[in-house]
Order: C-alpha cells, then sequence, then structure tokens
C-alpha cells in the first residue's frame, strides 16, 4: 500500500471563473514545465494548467504543479519586514528603509571589525537568473565576501564538481529528445516517476514508440526499478566498484569505442591500469551484484548504437558523490556516448533554478562560467563590471557546508540567508541551532516567516515568491525558460531582484556598479557576458523564450533556438580540448551496519512533497497524501523486532534519534530502512554528513541506524494519529 494514499479523499479541482491565463513556469523541480496560471476577475490566481505547446511538458503537469498556485495564499507568508536585537527576543515589525539600513550597517561592522570574509551569505536554487547575477555582483562586487555559496551544494555540488572533473566545464551535455534516441538507459539512484514526473512521462512516451532496456541501480525496489528490465539491489555506496567493473568487461572483450577513446580523451593509460583490477569476480563481493549480471548489463550498454546514463541524489549524495559522476561520464567516454542523440551522461537537477545559480550566481567563482583562479575572468568581469580586479579573491572561498564550522570556530560572524533553510535542510540539525545561535548578525531573506532557521535571525526580510515576479529559470537540459508575472507580491514582500539592488545602494562600493532596476535589463547582461562562450544566451530575448516555450543553451546571436545537445564536436572544455578518463580507487569510508547499528537508512523522495516541505506541507491536496513522517521497511525484519504496519518506531544512530510510523513493504531489503527526505524533523537528526573531499557535499544517503519499537505504543493518541495517517 501506498502511505495514505489508497484511503485519502480524491483530489477536487473546482470550476472557477478565470478571466485570464498568464504564462510562467514551474518553481518547484529542475523538470522545467510550462504553466498557465489563471486569474479571477480580481486579480487572484484560482487554477494552473499545463501548456500544450510547451516542448517539455507538452501540456501535462505533476501533483504539484496542478496547485502551484495556491502558493500565493499559503499560511506562513511574510508580510512586513521584522527586526529584533537578540534572536531570542520577540521580533518587532519595521519598514524596508530601516531594515535595510540596520543590515547594511551590522555587515559594515562586522566587515570592518573582523575582515571580509567574516560576513557570509548562503543562496538557494529557488530564485531567477537575474537575481542570481546580482546576489552575485553584490556579493563579490560589493560585499567583497568570499564565503559565499548555495544551497545547491547539498544536491548537485556533486554533479557539478564531476562535470568539470571529466568535461573541464559544468553544464549537463544531454536533454530530454535523447530518450527518442537510445538504444539502453541506465539510471543510477534515480527514481524518476516520483522525483520527477513528467520527466519520466517523456521517457515512458519513448519507450512506447520504440522499446529499449531500461537498467535501474538503486538499492531499494523503486516505482522505477518495478518497470525496468533489470534492477540491480546495489550495496549502498558502490557504485564506483560497479562501474569500474562494467568498463573492465568492456575493454577486456574489445567494446568500446577506441575511435572515439583515442581523439577525444586524455588519461587512457593510467585509467585502463586501475579499471584493470575490478573483474567482476572481485566486484561483485563488494557492490552485491553477481558477476553474470555485471557482464550482461556491460555488453548491452557497450553494444547499444547510443546508451545514456542518468542519476539524481543516489550519486550525488555520497561520501564520493563527485568520483561516482566522474565514473558515469568515465562509462559513456569509453564506449562513445557523449554530444550524440541517445547518448550521454545527464545529471537530473534537483531545484528549478539550480542551473541558474551554477551558471551565473558567482557561487563558485565569477558569472558565466567563470572562476576566482583565472586572471583574465578576473578583468573581464571587473571591466564589465567598473571595478578594480584586485578587489576579487584569487580562488574560492568556503562551501555551504564549511561555512556553517566557520561559524562555530567564530571564522565567520555574520550570516544572510536566501531562500533556503538550513535548519531543515543541513544534515546534524542540533549542531546547526547552536552554530545559528553563535552569530553576531543574521539576516534571513524567505517568503514565509515561520520557516525554521529565522527562529534565529535578527533581521527578516518577506521575499516575493514564483511568478509573483519576473524573470528566468534553466531547467535540468540547459533550457531557459520564462516566469511571468501573475499577480502582484502579497503584502508588503517584494522581490529578490529589489531587495539586493536596495542594499548595494547602501555601499560605497555599489555606487560603483550599475545594477539594473528592471530583470531585462539584467537579462542584457547576461546576453552580453555570455556572447561567445559555452553558455551562450546571446541569441535570446524574453519574447523569444516565452514564444518558443523555453530555448535551450547555447543560443548564439542571431540563432533561431538553442542547441539540444553539448560537446558535439568531440571537444571539450579542458586546456587540450578532450574529456578526462579519470582512474578511480574504491575509498570505503562510509559508514557501515554493525552489530549496534544493523540497518543502512536511505532516503529519497516522494511525489507530493518537495524537499523539506516548506511549501507542499502547506498545500492540503498535497500534505494529505503524506502528513507525517513514515519509515519503510522489511516485514521479515520488522517481525524479529516485534514492530508492526502502522505502529511507531525509534531509528537511532551515532548523532541522534527520531520516532516515525512504519509501513511494511518489500520495496526494501531486510538489513534497510527509508524515509523520505521531506522530513528533516526524522531524517538530518540521524544522517551522515560526511563531506565528499571535491565537493563537499553531505553523504545524506547512506548510514548506519538501529530501529526498536517506541515505548509509547499504548497510548491512544498514538493510536488514533496512525489511524489517520492511514
Amino acid at each position: 500500500m501506498l502511505f495514505g494514499r489508497l484511503k485519502k479523499n480524491p483530489i477536487k479541482i473546482a470550476d472557477k471563473p478565470v478571466v485570464e491565463w498568464k504564462y510562467t513556469t514551474c518553481g518547484y523541480c529542475s523538470t522545467g514545465c510550462s504553466i498557465e496560471v489563471g486569474v479571477d476577475a480580481n486579480g487572484e490566481a484560482i487554477t494552473s494548467r499545463g501548456v500544450g505547446s510547451a516542448d517539455v511538458n507538452r501540456g501535462k503537469l505533476c501533483l504539484k504543479g496542478i496547485f502551484e498556485h495556491e502558493l500565493f495564499r499559503s499560511s506562513g507568508r511574510g508580510r512586513v519586514p521584522l527586526i529584533r536585537k537578540r534572536f531570542y527576543e520577540p521580533f518587532k515589525e519595521t519598514s524596508w528603509d530601516k531594515a535595510l539600513d540596520h543590515s547594511a550597517s551590522e555587515i559594515k561592522r562586522i566587515q570592518e571589525t573582523y575582515g571580509r570574509d567574516a560576513f557570509a551569505i548562503v543562496s538557494t536554487g529557488q530564485i531567477m537568473t537575474e537575481e542570481f547575477y546580482t546576489l552575485g555582483k553584490l556579493a563579490r562586487g560589493v560585499l567583497g565576501t568570499n564565503n559565499y555559496d548555495g544551497n545547491t551544494t547539498l544536491c548537485m555540488a556533486s554533479a557539478v564538481s564531476g562535470y568539470k572533473r571529466s568535461f573541464g566545464s559544468d553544464g549537463p551535455p544531454g536533454c530530454y529528445d535523447d530518450f527518442e534516441h537510445t538504444d539502453c538507459l541506465i539510471a543510477f539512484g534515480s527514481n524518476l516517476p516520483e522525483q520527477h514526473p513528467i520527466i519520466f512521462w517523456r521517457l515512458k512516451q519513448a519507450l512506447e514508440k520504440r522499446k529499449f532496456p531500461v537498467i535501474v541501480v538503486d538499492p531499494r525496489v523503486t516505482m522505477l526499478a518495478q518497470m525496468a528490465d533489470m534492477h540491480l539491489p546495489i550495496t549502498p555506496g558502490t557504485d564506483v566498484v560497479l562501474i569500474n567493473s562494467l568498463m573492465h568487461v568492456i575493454l577486456d572483450e574489445g567494446l568500446e569505442d577506441r575511435e572515439y577513446i583515442n581523439a577525444h580523451t586524455s588519461g587512457y593509460e593510467e585509467f585502463i591500469k586501475i579499471v584493470e583490477e575490478y573483474n567482476p569476480v572481485m566486484a561483485a563481493k563488494i557492490c552485491g551484484i553477481d558477476e553474470d549480471t555485471i557482464r550482461n548489463v556491460a555488453r548491452t550498454y557497450a553494444k547499444a548504437g547510443a546508451a545514456m546514463s542518468i542519476w539524481t541524489m543516489g550519486i550525488n549524495q555520497s561520501t564520493h558523490g563527485s568520483d561516482g559522476v566522474v565514473n558515469i561520464n568515465n562509462l559513456n567516454l569509453v564506449t562513445g556516448n557523449i554530444g550524440k542523440p541517445g547518448g550521454t551522461s545527464l545529471s537530473i537537477t534537483g531545484q528549478c533554478n539550480a542551473m541558474g545559480t551554477r551558471e551565473w550566481s558567482s557561487c563558485s567563482g565569477l558569472p558565466g562560467y567563470r572562476v576566482l583562479e583565472k586572471e583574465k575572468d578576473r578583468e573581464d568581469i571587473a571591466k564589465f563590471w567598473g571595478i578594480d580586479p584586485e578587489f576579487f579573491p584569487k580562488k574560492r572561498g568556503l562551501f555551504q557546508t564549511d561555512i556553517f564550522p566557520a561559524i562555530e570556530t567564530g571564522q565567520i560572524k555574520g550570516l544572510w540567508i536566501v531562500a533556503t533553510n538550513p535548519m531543515t535542510s543541513m544534515p546534524n540539525t542540533a549542531r546547526i541551532r547552536k552554530t545559528l545561535e553563535k552569530l553576531e548578525f543574521l539576516v534571513v531573506q524567505d517568503a514565509y516567516e515561520d520557516m525554521e532557521t529565522n527562529e534565529y535571525s535578527h533581521v527578516y526580510f518577506p521575499a516575493s515568491i514564483w511568478a509573483e515576479k519576473e524573470g528566468c529559470f534553466t531547467n535540468t537540459e540547459r533550457r531557459v525558460n520564462l516566469i511571468r508575472n501573475v499577480i502582484k507580491p502579497y503584502a508588503e514582500s517584494k522581490p529578490d531582484l529589489w531587495i539586493f539592488n536596495e542594499m548595494a545602494k547602501r555601499f560605497e562600493q555599489g555606487q560603483k556598479i550599475k545594477f539594473p532596476e528592471t530583470t531585462e535589463g539584467v537579462f542584457d547582461e547576461l546576453r552580453q557576458l555570455s556572447k561567445g562562450r559555452m553558455l551562450d544566451y546571446s541569441g535570446m530575448s524574453y519574447e523569444k523564450i516565452e514564444s518558443h516555450r523555453g530555448i535551450q543553451w547555447p543560443c548564439t546571436e542571431g540563432a533561431e533556438t538553442g542547441s539540444p545537445r553539448l560537446y558535439t564536436d568531440g571537444k571539450f572544455q579542458h586546456e587540450d580540448g578532450k574529456a578526462k578518463l579519470i582512474p578511480l580507487i574504491f575509498i570505503d569510508n562510509n559508514e557501515r551496519p554493525d552489530d549496534d547499528y544493523p540497518f543502512w537508512l536511505n532516503t529519497g523522495r516522494v511525489v507530493e512533497h518537495f524537499h523539506t516541505r516548506t511549501r507542499t506541507g502547506k498545500v492540503g491536496n498535497l500534505n494529505k497524501f503524506s502528513p507525517t513522517p513514515y519509515m519503510e521497511m522489511n516485514p521479515d525484519a520488522a517481525k524479529e523486532l516485534g514492530i508492526t504496519h502502522g505502529s511507531y518506531a525509534r531509528l537511532t544512530s551515532r548523532r541522534g534519534d527520531a520516532v516515525v510510523m512504519v509501513q511494511l513493504t518489500q520495496r526494501v531489503a531486510p538489513n534497510s530502512v527509508f524515509i523520505p527526505f521531506h522530513f528533516h524533523e526524522c531524517v538530518n537528526r540521524i544522517s551522515l554528513g560526511l563531506l565528499d573531499p571535491h565537493s563537499r557535499q553531505p553523504a545524506f544517503k547512506q548510514c548506519a541506524v538501529k530501529v526498536e519499537p517506541a515505548t509509547d505504543q499504548g497510548t491512544a493518541a498514538v493510536r488514533n494519529k496512525a489511524a489517520r495517517a492511514f
């Protein structure tokens, strides 16, 4: 039984009097669906529908998109700026000028007292590309702090790192249309039906036209695994071993694309020395996939005319997620599956505009995939912004996951959090709570006043959400799409662009730089800065984007539309123009089950929720399907522990504990349990959080836990709560 879904009331969509439909783009996941929001005679948003002429979703929407218009008036929205002297005192309402003046004064005080890097900024994947660029201009060009990052470090950093290591640059090389052309698909740690339902629908459409093998690598029997031709229930954290072994078979049997390897890759000689060590007999003992299956999958993938790999958090959120991404790239390089229809390494991105922050926010360097380490990049941006290039640091500062430990040790005294909620998204919640208490000044900028991190702020900026603004998102396949303003901002909330511009005015350095007042003005700067680069926007305009229902970059000046794939000419972004084959050994530093903590804990998504439920938890037609934390557990394992379906169990790790309702299912192995990560009050109390050495992304996916019946099962409250949930 799917938790809570069979016995709940069905969804009801009322017949509503729409007087105008307004075009926009979904603000949830990275699929990038085009939406029209219907408004009534009072200008209120009352319904949503998919756009049939949009190539991405072709009129379809998932459950979240159908009810996205309800976010405009959802509970907990911030009305006015708030201020207080100490975080444990009550807030007082204030004006925007006073809130901004005080914040600017505190930032100046901290930087003058402790140095520029003592004030940090943690951003998001949720605001618009024009806002990301403007925040980057403010952080890098005005405040000058080098401790500036986004919450995409928690979800996509390993994909970014892997692409850079292999290809010389970030940027997913493929597109959704590759489903139409591929002859074999491997999904690593990706459960499309629940994570990205519209992308899954695109896959199903392709399979209906032309059958090709679908192989799923996942410890759990996910919905995608249930429909796949082959399911490989891998031992958690051993993806590098499996992929090395697949390549061992491919190279040993002469199934590689030797012409492609010789022409377009470097490092083969060192690479082959490592791969030779991972024969299927040895690999099977580590990754839990038998040697015959490894050989069969390797041959199937290598002999396909075109083969593609997709992945999501199952790879990224691991102790060595970056290596996992690099090895997926290695697999596709040795088989010649980069830059051609149906052949790709396609990271399925998480947030609606995670790509926008990767491209333009300057979190990892400077805008337009430029880096701080390159003198020419520093000089080009300094000249464009009209400042001294020496104002920029010479290398990237701390990642988000390193910023919080730096607060602990006193290196960072002030923090500005934009549209993210580390109290719910970071591992080890208790530690984050103590960390935020140490700050001399915290400003939170968010659409929701009741978000947990705001409990520790000194100033709160109420920001507008999604289609209360205007600008662009970039989706998984590099498609830039437009968000038109649907309704005016709620109460006194303001667009993030306005907030950043107003803050810049309060600094002397900000007077030297032009900050366009409109998003279209900002977009023109993106077009100029991207011209001739890999992520070329120069051929785009707002009108053109809307008429095409999104345009993929690169889109050069004068081009009618964009380019669906990267590296079609075999030229990569490393200095020699070649991709790197990178040898990888398996580093087994993961936390594993033992006698004290005998179960693997795995996490993932369910279709009705998004991230930590800040939004979906307030939409009744979504929240009712999964209203309370729950855990999937194997019936045989539960029986041994005296745990029954619908009862409560306590999970304990070396970091904390949590109580969850139990759903018994054969989808998980007897030595594993699974919890949707949307219930941060459970997952982040017990997750490992060990950081990947390349991407600094936390390992949310695998850790060891103990499971036991909760001690208060007999209370009426617990029984009633369980009955309501089911």
